[in-house]
């Protein structure tokens, strides 16, 4: 049983996350955080998150989708090896120990500090349009997709790098194929983590509620 102080920090705090990942990235750390400071061991913190994040991404999608920014095709492709990641990722993240987890986490956060210290952003906006997508980018984004399905955490940092880096996206179009293939792909390790156990669907409604919230608010202000 969670008191009323737990339910509107989940709510508040799934507002921030939803404003911050759908702008940019890394608001799962905070997610994260507070579920294990709630008590919730780390391996069912990070099946839990996945509500949260499908929730978050669906809204902003839809959000996206109405304003012509979202070109369809180009993400489908982008996530056809981003859901066999996932999948893989899920799987391998039932079995690896904490440690090797918080190894994983720290080299990830390393690459998502190098990218927001040298990232560069194209000023006119593209979206909506078809993508330059070339046979090495299925690679990065199954790469990508296990990473997600594996620990998740700095994911939209990792994909808003990689579209930036080799596509030359601006920052809004990044976002927005972001929060599709991260749509499209959550729904298959979530359902890993539901098959093992290792989802608190309490924490994650409550949590997802305050995500589908900033994501919304966060579509707009982009």
């Amino acid at each position: 049983t969670m008191s009323i102080n737990e339910i509107i920090l989940l709510i508040v705090s799934g507002v921030i996350v939803g404003v911050i990942n759908t702008l940019g990235g890394g608001g799962s750390v905070i997610s994260m955080s507070l579920f294990m400071a709630m008590g919730i061991p780390i391996s069912i913190a990070n099946g839990t998150n996945r509500i949260a994040v499908l929730l978050q991404n669906l809204s902003a999608t839809v959000s996206f989708l109405r304003k012509g920014m979202l070109h369809i095709k180009s993400g489908l492709l982008l996530s056809i090896p981003a859901i066999i990641g996932n999948i893989l990722g899920a799987m391998v993240a039932m079995e690896v120990s904490e440690m090797v987890f918080k190894i994983c986490l720290s080299a990830v956060l390393l690459i998502i500090l190098i990218y927001l210290i040298l990232g560069k952003d194209k000023q006119e906006i593209t979206g909506g349009h078809g993508l330059n997508i070339k046979w090495w980018h299925y690679i990065w984004f199954f790469i990508i997709g296990f990473y997600g399905g594996y620990i998740y955490i700095g994911l939209g940092f990792l994909i808003i790098a990689i579209t930036v880096w080799t596509m030359n996206l601006d920052i809004i179009t990044a976002n927005v194929i972001k929060g599709f293939v991260i749509f499209l792909s959550t729904p298959f390790a979530l359902a890993v983590f539901m098959y093992n156990g290792q989802v608190d669907y309490m924490v994650g409604l409550l949590h997802g509620v305050g995500n589908i919230l900033g994501a919304v608010m966060a579509s707009h202000w982009a």
